[in-house]
């Protein structure tokens, strides 16, 4: 009888194969319409993204391929003509691919769960991990600022496709330099090349045509398949084969022969600037856009690191006692005691500010409350009843760690994590505007500030902008953290 109500419930499933196809469409018909319309929505932004940012998207796995096997042919050929800066394409692609099938796998596995409960199978008692999940679903705050991390991470992973403009280009700025937002401006497309690469050479094995397919997947990614330069301009006329142009108060003149061949069309093109430009006339958009991958990626690593290394120092020091306990949690007051700012701004005083640099040292003065805290849940658990059925049974403490104490210190240290990375984010921005943190032009939301604080009266959006994006981060990872709490908290769990 259970084999037939299973063979039904398969043939339903079956019978559906729009559920499985389209992300979401099933949840919001079984009235799961939050899940459901972020995954539809999600899914289709990313369909579009992928549509209109294919040729990208191809060029982005054809260079990754031909960089794998140029590691297989002729490593020295590769350091020959690699650019740190085609990894970011290959991460954008790669995310542009993974994550629909992800939203895919997500949408299918929760129809799938939604279907058995509601033709009564799998009834026993839910796990820990999905009562805490339902209570947090039921948190509609908590649940809106997932959102938006997921759409900031996304554009993160995504910038290369979502930015119009390299954050590194200094438009012509007697043009171009500060720009409130929405300016639209006239450019004249030129035949010169916008960017200088390494010249194509003969190829004359397999290794050499990989590595000229590389510079030139190279080229068309950092120009964002538009190969030509641009000049920007005020106003311009056309006489007896001279192109004579404005910019701000200079008038200047060129020939027609300079002009790319648009085969008859106006040599004017009009590039919009959604949030204006700075005063070195480049596009403010572009540059939070790409200064969220500096911000959110520190974030990130800086919590896995201290996490990881109070949870381990926590849990060695709670278990083992003695003189280890003793002298661990010294070193934990002593460090909690001198103030976490000067001796960030020591160390990269003393050694310079680099990215890595700022990752090491705010991983390494951040892990001593994690610490405490897992330290005094294991003191609690190590005297329960199935930690010292553990060790009488003869269990290695090892084992006794990772497989019983560690997973039972989980909750306080997932709490602590999403209500630091917050806390992490402002410290790197706070490092960044002065000047400590990460170093211009290579833009971050701190940095981008400094740059805009002394003409924030006269030109606001500078440094509005990546300060909304800051507070914006801020603030949902702060209730993505309390909204965590509740849900793994047994006595707020009704309250959600």
């Amino acid at each position: 009888m259970l084999s037939r109500n299973t063979t039904n419930t398969t043939r339903k499933q079956r019978t559906l194969p729009i559920y499985h196809l389209i992300p979401g469409i099933g949840l919001i018909s079984r009235k799961k319409r939050g899940l459901g319309y972020f995954l539809f929505f999600s899914f289709m932004i990313y369909l579009l993204i992928l549509a209109l940012q294919g040729d990208l998207v191809v060029i982005s796995f054809r260079s990754l391929a031909a960089a794998m096997s140029l590691i297989l042919l002729s490593p020295a050929k590769l350091r020959e003509v690699f650019s740190i800066e085609i990894i970011e394409f290959w991460i954008a692609a790669i995310s542009v691919i993974a994550v629909p099938i992800a939203l895919f796998m997500v949408s299918k596995k929760t129809l799938a769960g939604e279907s058995q409960q509601k033709e009564g199978e799998n009834r026993q008692a839910s796990s820990l991990g999905r009562i805490s999940l339902q209570a947090f679903m039921r948190n509609t705050i908590a649940q809106s600022a997932a959102v938006v991390i997921f759409i900031l991470y996304s554009v993160a992973f995504l910038a290369p496709f979502l930015a119009p403009f390299s954050p590194y280009d200094q438009q012509d700025f007697l043009v171009t330099a500060y720009k409130p937002p929405f300016t639209r401006l006239q450019a004249l497309e030129l035949k010169q090349p916008k960017i200088q690469t390494l010249p194509v050479q003969t190829a004359n094995n397999t290794a050499e045509k990989l590595s000229n397919s590389l510079i030139n997947d190279l080229r068309t990614l950092k120009t964002r398949n538009e190969p030509h330069a641009l000049k920007f301009i005020d106003e311009y006329r056309i006489e007896n084969g001279t192109v004579f142009y404005r910019q701000g108060m200079r008038e200047r003149t060129m020939s027609v022969s300079e002009l790319a061949d648009r085969k008859g069309k106006n040599p004017l093109i009009t590039r919009t600037f959604a949030l204006g430009t700075d005063q070195y006339g480049r596009d403010i958009l572009s540059r939070v856009i790409y200064g969220s991958r500096i911000s959110l990626s520190i974030g990130f690593l800086v919590v896995m690191i201290s996490v990881t290394l109070g949870t381990v120092i926590g849990i060695s020091s709670g278990y083992f006692g003695g003189w280890i306990d003793a002298l661990l949690m010294r070193i934990v007051d002593v460090l909690i005691a001198f103030p976490a700012l000067f001796l960030i701004l020591i160390i990269i005083a003393t050694f310079g500010n680099s990215i890595y640099l700022i990752v090491i040292t705010l991983s390494f003065t951040g892990w001593m409350g994690v610490a405490r805290i897992v330290r005094s849940q294991v003191l609690s658990l190590k005297e329960q009843e199935f930690i010292l059925a553990a060790k009488a049974l003869g269990l290695s403490s090892m084992r006794i760690i990772f497989r019983h104490l560690a997973p039972n210190t989980l909750t306080p240290v997932i709490i602590a994590a999403t209500l630091r990375i917050g806390s992490i984010i402002l410290t790197e921005a706070g490092l960044s505007f002065l000047g400590l943190g990460v170093q211009p032009p290579t833009p971050s939301w701190g940095n981008i500030i400094n740059e805009g604080r002394d003409s924030l009266l006269n030109h606001w959006w500078i440094s509005t902008f990546p300060g909304i994006a800051i507070l914006t981060t801020v603030v949902c990872f702060n209730l993505i953290g309390d909204g965590v709490r509740d849900a793994l908290d047994p006595r707020m769990r009704g309250h959600s």
